[in-house]
């Protein structure tokens, strides 16, 4: 079981055959140690295609010293769900992995690298051959191709859009919403109708407010909003972006209001949206200025047609272990050779993006594109850097690092 975003003891990390053997069916383990920072963050297993399972919950740190004032506190987890519906995430990571090999030849990118795909339709949806390959699923945001996994359903707090969860407060209320994308292979557009965000934390770090009227979640992602509740009822959207697909919830403050269509598309939507460049790290959490000791280049390859996903080149070995030292300053060079795009997830630290100094442990790499992100080595322990795609890790774009206190 892995603390995504703690940084905690090592052995308390929770990745097989690193940080301890695998919990056996009907076994237990006990999980000791101190959560140091207040924040945001989630706990999922980190064993084959679990998390795809729906095996997760929020963390929640509060801070004795909230500095925050709000009202109403609202955790809203977003997820995409196929299992027991069209197959088990294991049936998607064998179709995935079958795939390889069925590449057609010739150049260009048509979403999937050279494979032979049909021609795009309005709505992404699976083929008759491969029942869980998303097809034509296309986002700017995100450099193109935006998923690879056919999910029937996308979800709210566990609930699908025709049975929405309603969170209920007064007009007025200043509310704290706390969201966290647990999916598997979904980034997430989110925004409440008739409303604006203030982003106040980033993967569980405060940061300058910011207003806006949506947000970009990659998988293994949260942001912290504050919103001022107006009278009525609202939908909170997560778009499945790409996809097409929509989670929703409602937001009611009046008991005789009108609930919206079904199908309710908020403008804010389509409206301002903060990417990492607008996001600065408050003050009390900006990592120092200093010089890095070391850089680690980090380069993230592979492709759809061969599923060959790996970290320079190379699948995931336990027994391959890149050196630091204590006390490090260290860079690592995200560069995104694929035409995917990648949530790059560092555990045991929350790192620093060049530039803004923004903190997070989980940051999206756009294809093409290089992330710079610093960290200090003040946490010892052979930790695990990862795509949180779920497939893509399992087929091996993972990689460890350590260092001895």
């Amino acid at each position: 079981m892995h603390w995504h975003g703690l940084a905690l003891r090592n052995d308390a990390d929770g990745v097989p055959n690193v940080t301890q053997p695998t919990v056996p069916s009907g076994g237990e383990r006990l999980y000791e140690f101190t959560a140091a920072h207040p924040g945001t963050y989630w706990f999922h297993p980190h064993h084959g295609t679990q998390l795809d399972r729906g095996l997760y919950a929020p963390l929640i740190v509060e801070d004795p010293a909230e500095p925050l004032g709000y009202d109403e506190e609202w955790v809203v987890v977003l997820d995409d769900w196929m299992d027991g519906v069209t197959g088990t995430p294991d049936d998607v990571l064998a179709e995935l992995t079958a795939m390889a090999g069925m590449m057609t030849g010739g150049g260009g990118h048509d979403g999937h690298d050279g494979m032979a795909m049909p021609t795009p339709s309005p709505t992404p949806s699976a083929s008759a051959k491969w029942p869980h390959m998303m097809m034509n699923a296309e986002s700017d945001l995100l450099g193109g191709d935006a998923g690879d996994v056919y999910y029937p359903h996308f979800l709210v707090n566990g609930r699908v859009p025709a049975a929405a969860e309603t969170f209920t407060a007064k007009p007025g209320a200043r509310l704290r919403i706390r969201l966290i994308n647990a999916g598997g292979d979904t980034a997430f557009r989110v925004a409440l109708g008739g409303h604006k965000f203030t982003v106040t934390h980033a993967d569980g770090f405060p940061v300058e407010p910011v207003e806006t009227d949506a947000l970009l979640l990659g998988m293994g992602e949260r942001y912290d909003v504050l919103v001022t509740l107006k009278d009525g009822a609202f939908p909170l959207v997560a778009l499945a972006e790409g996809k097409r697909g929509p989670a929703r919830a409602l937001v009611r403050t009046a008991k005789s209001a009108r609930a919206p269509q079904p199908d309710a598309r908020p403008a804010e939507l389509d409206g301002r949206l903060v990417d990492y460049e607008q996001l600065k790290p408050a003050q009390a959490v900006q990592l120092p200025q200093r010089a890095a000791d070391r850089t680690i280049t980090l380069n993230l390859t592979g492709s759809m047609a061969k599923y060959d996903w790996a970290i320079n080149g190379r699948k995931y070995d336990p027994k391959v272990i890149e050196p630091i030292k204590s006390g490090e300053r260290v860079r690592l060079s995200f560069i995104n050779q694929s035409l995917m795009w990648h949530p790059m997830h560092l555990h045991g630290h929350t790192f620093a993006l060049a530039g803004t100094g923004l903190r997070k442990d989980t940051a999206i790499v756009l294809p093409g594109r290089t992330l710079h992100v610093d960290f200090d080595a003040d946490n010892p322990g052979v930790w695990m850097i990862h795509c949180h795609n779920v497939y893509h890790a399992e087929a091996g774009m993972m990689s460890l690092l350590g260092y001895q206190g």
